[in-house]
């Protein structure tokens, strides 16, 4: 079963918990310093109000002294007398002042200064004892909720998943429903997996019917396409077979074979890119020289009337293993292009051991006009007769289905390079 939604909602309760617990816990820490802060100034003040009373109704009335807090009375006139080094300075209101960090509460009145020092220690450990258990508390609530979601999650997610491996296991040309039958479906799968289950048999059923339609009409069109091109190629040698026959008629006989193995060449590459691994292709160990030398004398004639060169440079021509005509569609394609869109200058095939160039110095192609190229039925220039818009596209799939990758590299008005690499 692919783990990856699965593991991907684990991940997102656990970064879940994490942040809840960060939180929780600076909550807690800012909330009990701001009550300690709270609580000790009130009750400080509280107990100054409190002395000051009881001053006003008995002068001798002591100052407050017990465990954890002692006063000192400053009496007007008399600044720092008997008072801690330090505590004149301190501002009035709560302060935390010397070694232990005492806390100091000063209350100025025109009857003197009352300083209560405090020694926060068991505030402070009620505090942390009560913070700590809440803040256990709300940690252990959250893991424990986040644990229960996400084992629900999960149960929820599971039956997905199976669908999702069931599904990528289906072979594309005849994919099998059966494993989607109800008897098939987890036993926690839910209404919604199998009304899913349900919805992809149906898929499945007509992919497969739609696979046989085209298998059958790839088979019965490859052989209603080779009917006509045989009589044709047949009655051409019958003809050039005439003595009498003048070079005009030739040539055109000529052309009209040539056309007609062009067609017969598109033929099987349409058939290879129609039926992809269901058959395996004859193939047979060419040399890719061969191939370029036949296509380039194809091309002569198309240059017949334009200033341009048609040269082939040779720096290791590979062999490889392929059937013929598929190169021969290739390298036909990408010269035709290159042929149909040069007026003047130079068309280029370089060979080198693991790949064809076929260099242009034609109009080129812009980056938007290139990140389209392959597309089917488009064209530079739709004012052009020539060509309906799919060699390219023809030629990317080829190498696709053969492992030759297929690139273009253009420069607008310098000309286009087109690169076949044979990768082992």
């Amino acid at each position: 079963m692919p783990q990856g939604l699965p593991r991907r909602i684990k991940l997102a309760f656990i970064v879940q918990a994490l942040v809840a617990t960060l939180v929780i816990t600076l909550g807690i820490l800012v909330g009990g310093l701001v009550v300690r802060q709270s609580l000790l100034h009130d009750q400080l003040r509280r107990e100054a109000q409190a002395f000051w009373e009881e001053r006003g109704a008995d002068p001798a009335h002591p100052l407050p002294h017990n465990a954890v807090m002692k006063g000192y009375l400053e009496q007007p006139g008399q600044p720092g007398r008997g008072l801690p080094e330090g505590f004149g300075d301190l501002r009035s209101g709560l302060n935390v002042f010397g070694p232990g960090s005492r806390v100091v509460f000063v209350d100025r009145r025109a009857e003197g200064a009352l300083y209560l020092a405090v020694n926060p220690q068991l505030l402070d450990r009620a505090i942390f004892w009560t913070g700590g258990a809440a803040l256990l508390l709300a940690l252990l609530v959250v893991y424990l909720l986040s644990w229960l979601t996400y084992r629900t999650s999960k149960r929820l997610v599971s039956p997905v998943s199976w669908l999702a491996d069931v599904v990528a296991q289906w072979d594309p040309r005849a994919p099998d429903a059966k494993l989607l039958t109800p008897g098939n479906l987890p036993g926690d799968a839910g209404s919604e997996v199998h009304e899913l289950s349900r919805a992809l048999a149906g898929l499945a059923v007509r992919v497969g019917d739609f696979v046989r339609r085209e298998r059958d009409f790839t088979r019965d069109a490859s052989h209603e396409l080779r009917t006509p091109l045989t009589v044709i190629r047949v009655a051409t040698d019958l003809m050039q077979a005439e003595p009498e026959l003048d070079a005009r008629l030739q040539r055109s006989l000529g052309r009209v074979q040539r056309a007609a193995r062009d067609m017969e060449a598109v033929i099987d590459a349409f058939l290879i890119l129609a039926r992809e691994a269901e058959v395996e292709p004859r193939s047979e160990d060419i040399s890719v020289r061969d191939i370029v030398d036949d296509e380039i004398e194809r091309a002569r004639p198309m240059i017949a009337n334009k200033p341009v060169e048609l040269l082939v440079i040779d720096d290791g021509a590979p062999h490889v293993v392929a059937p013929r005509h598929v190169l021969n569609v290739m390298i036909g394609n990408l010269l035709s292009n290159a042929v149909r869109y040069t007026n003047r200058g130079q068309i280029a095939v370089y060979l080198a051991g693991d790949r064809v160039e076929v260099r242009d110095s034609g109009i080129g192609m812009s980056a938007d006009t290139m990140a389209k190229a392959f597309d089917p039925f488009f064209r530079i220039d739709n004012e052009r007769s020539e060509g309906k818009g799919i060699g390219l596209s023809i030629v990317r799939r080829l190498g696709e289905r053969f492992g030759w990758p297929v690139t273009l590299t253009s420069t607008p008005g310098k000309g286009t390079t087109a690169v076949i690499r044979f990768v082992d």
